[in-house]
């Protein structure tokens, strides 16, 4: 799809995801301007104008909807797409520009909420606020219409990956399976929410069942954690706790761009978050991709990417000892591992392709431009 849009987008910068929206919205012809208090987690295109807002922190997000003003009436957009509703979404509700439409992502809908009434209420009133509301889950999409149960149709607009740079490698895939050992990967942030700990406590009972059952293969297995995050020290801490430091690499923070290459490195991937603000889960999405076998728990949207028994193996949240049966059952069919990383890759081009999504979000721009003119 051709866009000739004006898009103004006001998101963290801090994410990876943030990045990737706007330069793919770009790619599809749009003019995109970003506005954003945060850092920037990587570079972004030349081309994409960049607007710093000049207050920072929770205060922030309130002075910038006025602070913003002149920089929105000046560049005149055709459509605001505003991301996270309970920061960036209190920014577009004190600035009142429209149409917008507002991207939900997790914690904003799941945890924010939660906190207090008053937190409640802003959200549901930035929900209302919108002229069109988005989600990247149908899990989020009916927790969003807990808060607001008035809220009208949720658009539905999944991240999408780059398909092509996630080739299914049967090269790579050999390779990996040719050499010494057999890794179990995650890529994800190192923190809380995120369940690596679950991870570790898995990969333990895993190593312990098979002492026994198949001693001769522990000595090749390895965990690969790809990822950096503020419980890093601990979790490092935890394995060595469980006298599996030796079998544990930390990694530590990657470019996305160089994602493919590190689950080019594993045999399973394994994500077993612990909140339902893992509202999506686009690593996983990634592994699926790259033709990997997944592992996963049944926190937030993560069931909604993964079929159970077809691309990969759903478990329940923290239980080391199922996720440990998950794995090991991959660990012992080789002829398993493959049939679910084939059924993954062909799984994401169906649904997950990232022009595909990028389409189904710019449709949604267009389709709200429509809306709110036909309504004046």
């Amino acid at each position: 799809m051709v866009c000739g849009l004006r898009v103004l987008l006001i998101a963290g910068t801090s994410s990876i995801h943030t990045i990737r929206w706007a330069a793919g919205i770009h790619k599809a012809g749009a003019e995109v301007f970003l506005a954003t208090q945060h850092g920037f987690i990587e570079p972004l295109k030349d081309d994409i104008g960049v607007h710093r807002l000049p207050f920072k922190g929770n205060i922030g997000y309130f002075l910038n909807g006025i602070g913003i003003r002149s920089f929105v009436d000046r560049i005149k957009p055709d459509i605001v797409n505003v991301h996270y509703a309970s920061g960036y979404g209190t920014t577009a509700r004190i600035l009142n520009y429209h149409p917008y439409v507002l991207s939900i992502w997790g914690s904003d809908i799941f945890d924010f909420p939660d906190k207090s009434r008053l937190h409640k209420k802003l959200v549901r009133g930035n929900l209302m606020s919108a002229d069109a509301v988005a989600s990247t889950s149908h899990c989020m999409a009916l927790q969003a219409r807990k808060i607001a149960p008035s809220l009208g149709e949720i658009a539905i607009t999944p991240f999408g990956v780059d398909v092509e740079a996630f080739l299914y490698n049967k090269e790579a895939i050999e390779k990996v399976e040719k050499s010494q050992y057999l890794v179990v990967g995650t890529v994800k942030v190192l923190a809380f929410k995120y369940g690596i700990d679950t991870l570790i406590y898995t990969f333990a009972q895993t190593v312990e069942k098979l002492q026994i059952e198949m001693p001769e293969i522990v000595q090749f297995l390895r965990l690969r954690i790809v990822g950096d995050g503020p419980d890093r020290a601990e979790l490092e801490s935890l394995a060595c706790t469980l006298g599996i430091g030796g079998l544990v690499q930390f990694v530590g923070r990657v470019a996305h761009s160089q994602v493919p290459r590190e689950l080019d490195k594993m045999d399973i991937f394994v994500a077993l978050s612990r909140l339902d603000s893992e509202s999506f889960g686009v690593a996983v999405v990634e592994a699926g991709a790259a033709g990997r076998p997944v592992v996963v728990s049944d926190a937030g949207g993560l069931p909604e990417v993964v079929r159970d028994g077809e691309t990969g193996l759903v478990v329940p949240r923290e239980d080391p000892v199922s996720a440990a049966d998950a794995l090991i059952k991959l660990i012992k069919d080789r002829n398993l591992r493959i049939r679910l990383g084939q059924n993954g890759r062909q799984h994401v081009i169906k649904n997950y392709s990232w022009n595909h999504c990028i389409d189904n979000m710019i449709s949604l721009y267009e389709k709200t431009i429509f809306n709110y003119k036909s309504s004046k």
